[in-house]
């Protein structure tokens, strides 16, 4: 699809329906050759593209940015075009996408339910075929989350998450080949080790009986295709999101002017923090890979992405600042685990349901060649 042509789609969609927060078809970043040379891939609005407006998903924060944002600058040299931004939560904090001040997307496959977060416009985008790949980041699920709501694939490469860095950058599409593209990495099949986990990680939630049926399934699949399965126990005890949480309320402490709710109770929440409790949330984020290699013997562990469908619009916003953060939590209490041990990790649509397979002892290579075995066997 050309810019134009894109263009003329957008035209015929409301600003809920496409997801985007911004688009001029003449203004785009990037017309070079390369390998991505003509790829369309639109930038979350966390991102800064010389030329264009940031609103990092509040429309009071608007500015337009005079430089390019170093992992965008990479996909504009490699020949790919920048074309607009998606919608995102404010600053991205949350697993819903629900932009101050402008439209919440909506859901493509559940009119009026959520896409999931933060990464919410790029699910969209993608999901009614506007563009092959959207630009997402990832916190704590929120390339993940909305890809399994959406029923895309979202990746999450391998980063460094020491020193309590749970984000990293990264895309959602529509299949596994196009990820692989973007990475310029060849997926790598050999035998693993997969742990199968249903219960949740990092609340007491209760997972949506068909989610749990696909995964036995795909547990199933993925042993006939030569893998090893077992059965794993949870891995630590509520410490570990407690100090997940509170790096999440340190970072946000330097907030200004939040306007949802949400953000300002994070915001409040990380001032009071003491120098004390900082450190030792920080180191105690930086134990659970450690914990996770001592407690599991495996290669890649096998979750659900989400334990139930993606809800209403307005669901998590309409509680209270903690307890829509405590539902969240329920809604994707697998993902954030990934955030903290830095491995990589991916969901993949099968038969309508996000499975996620994170790696502990594997690589983005070959968490994306178990991904081809899902997406080979879905058909």
């Amino acid at each position: 699809m050309s810019v134009a042509q894109l263009s003329a789609r957008l035209a015929t969609l409301t600003p809920a329906e496409h997801g985007f927060a911004w688009f001029d078809p003449h203004i785009t970043a990037g017309h070079g050759v390369g390998p991505l040379h003509g790829m369309i891939i639109p930038a979350k609005d966390l991102n800064d593209v010389a030329g264009m407006p940031t609103t990092f998903g509040n429309s009071a924060r608007r500015t337009v940015a005079q430089t390019t944002d170093p992992f965008i600058q990479q996909l504009i040299d490699r020949g790919a075009i920048i074309a607009g931004k998606t919608q995102t939560s404010e600053l991205g904090m949350t697993a819903y996408c629900e932009p101050v001040g402008m439209a919440a997307p909506e859901n493509p496959l559940l009119p009026g339910h959520t896409p999931g977060g933060s990464s919410g416009g790029a699910a969209v985008a993608v999901a009614r075929t506007l563009v092959d790949a959207a630009h997402a980041s990832d916190g704590g699920g929120s390339i993940r989350v909305p890809a399994a709501a959406c029923g895309l694939v979202g990746f999450k490469p391998a980063h460094d998450s020491r020193g309590g860095n749970p984000a990293t950058q990264g895309f959602i599409t529509r299949d596994v080949a196009t990820q692989a593209r973007l990475y310029a990495l060849q997926p790598r099949r050999r035998r693993l080790r997969i742990g199968v986990l249903g219960d949740p990680i990092h609340a007491a939630s209760s997972v949506h009986g068909a989610f749990i049926e696909t995964v036995e399934a795909v547990a199933h699949l993925l042993e006939r295709a030569g893998h090893e399965v077992v059965s794993v126990p949870l891995p630590y005890g509520a410490w570990a999101f407690e100090a997940y949480t509170e790096v999440l309320m340190m970072k946000s402490a330097a907030i200004t002017q939040p306007r949802s709710a949400l953000v300002n109770w994070l915001v409040e929440q990380g001032r009071g923090l003491s120098s004390e409790q900082r450190g030792n949330c920080v180191q105690a984020f930086d134990s659970v890979r450690e914990h996770v290699l001592e407690a599991w013997d495996i290669d890649v562990l096998l979750t659900p992405t989400l334990a139930f469908m993606p809800p209403p619009i307005g669901y998590f916003s309409a509680l209270g600042p903690e307890q829509d953060f405590l539902t969240q939590t329920q809604w994707t209490p697998w993902a954030t685990l990934f955030n903290m041990t830095g491995g990589a990790a991916i969901s993949v649509p099968v038969d309508g349901v996000g499975i996620h397979l994170g790696a502990i002892r594997a690589d983005n290579a070959d968490i994306l060649g178990l991904a081809t075995v899902l997406e080979e066997a879905e058909g």
